[in-house]
């Protein structure tokens, strides 16, 4: 059987907290949820599948492709656990590989010490059956293995993306502290917007959401401009698939939206980094940036699916939070005077500051913004008393 045609367990990574909304996508996607972690999902599929989901996916991380699995007491055992697994099947012996880690075990006190071991193990399997050894270092743009190993619980995967699947290729500028492209994607997931309705988002920084949310109204993969992944290292690689599986989505996409979208911010940098990173995404002509304060952002008629979102400062990083009391009450009052039509939200990581919004919150939805504990914090708004 050929190496992509396999089928083996798939664990894919995100962030802590982002786990349902990867568990949506997998099962719009039709793949089964074997079994769901903290930060991650694992499922079952081939290399092959392993193309498919670096490239739709938006909520995850990295896509691990298991080869080898069982106990493992004593790091002296490590070198020949690594070494039964047939890596000539996987890795040319003209090729590049690199080992990353997730360890915790007594007896280990470096991740390097595995890293090394695993290495050696590889490349002398490979030289041994083919007569050369591959090249290798600390690079993740060859071949990439991660091997995990907690307890005596000892895994060894092939990393099918190499670098974070975050980084999808479009921000190349940034202002102040931008927001990771999977949280992003993960706040769209837990609003009520959906494809199709007005998406408005003040503050809107470096245009990370606004961006996200354009690329799901136009149904384009999240790695549509990613050149590199680590499948495409790995030997047996068919460039003939790939290229028919980028063409499928590429036929999937749409050219337009009746997503309106509009984003804004007051500091006239951000707005150019906002601008540029639209460009490099390909959607700089469909969403509408406004240089103007937060209060001065028009709306247009809004439905029950129509959001504002905003991502204020939140004093950790940004500022002090003593001096942010003031802003989140203008906040309060935009949401009640201008935005009756919507739902409101508003990301933080600082509970206190934000009940200077002073409205009540519908729901209050936790994330991590990098090791930041924050909620998505909705509102439904309306005219008037409730009553």
């Amino acid at each position: 059987m050929d190496t992509f045609e396999k089928e083996s367990r798939i664990s894919i990574t995100c962030p802590k907290r982002i786990t349902p909304y990867l568990s949506r996508e997998l099962k719009e996607l039709e793949y089964p949820l074997l079994k769901q972690r903290a930060a991650g999902i694992e499922t079952q599929g081939t290399l092959n599948d392993t193309m498919h989901l670096n490239m739709v996916l938006r909520t995850a991380h990295r896509i691990h492709y298991l080869l080898g699995e069982g106990t493992l007491d004593q790091a002296d055992d490590l070198y020949d656990q690594i070494y039964r697994i047939p890596w000539e099947d996987y890795i040319s012996e003209d090729g590049y590989v690199s080992v990353t880690s997730a360890v915790d075990h007594p007896d280990i006190t470096d991740d390097r010490y595995v890293n090394l071991k695993a290495k050696d193990a590889i490349v002398d399997r490979i030289r041994h059956k083919k007569g050369r050894r591959p090249d290798s270092g600390t690079r993740l743009d060859g071949t990439v293995v991660f091997v995990y190993w907690q307890d005596n619980t000892f895994r060894v995967f092939l990393d099918t993306s190499g670098e974070s699947l975050s980084r999808r290729g479009y921000r190349t500028e940034n202002h102040y502290a931008p927001m990771q492209e999977t949280l992003a994607a993960a706040l769209l997931y837990a609003s009520r917007w959906q494809p199709g309705h007005t998406l408005i988002n003040p503050m809107c920084g470096s245009g990370t959401i606004a961006i996200e949310a354009m690329l799901m109204a136009l149904k384009r993969p999240a790695g549509t401009l990613r050149h590199q992944f680590g499948f495409k290292e790995i030997k047996g690689f068919d460039n003939q698939a790939w290229d028919q599986l980028r063409s499928r989505l590429k036929q999937d996409s749409l050219k337009e939206t009746e997503s309106r979208i509009i984003a804004t911010d007051h500091d006239p940098k951000a707005i150019a980094a906002a601008k540029k990173n639209a460009k490099t995404a390909g959607v700089d002509h469909l969403i509408e940036f406004h240089q103007c304060d937060f209060r001065e952002t028009s709306l247009p008629e809004g439905d029950e699916k129509s959001i504002v979102i905003m991502n204020p400062p939140y004093g950790d990083r940004l500022g002090n939070s003593d001096s942010l009391g003031p802003l989140y009450e203008a906040i309060g009052d935009y949401f009640k005077q201008k935005c009756t039509s919507y739902t409101g939200y508003v990301f933080t990581g600082n509970l206190e500051l934000a009940k200077n919004i002073g409205l009540r919150t519908n729901r209050r939805i936790e994330f991590y913004n990098t090791t930041i504990d924050a909620r998505l914090l909705e509102y439904e708004l309306y005219s008037g008393s409730r009553d």
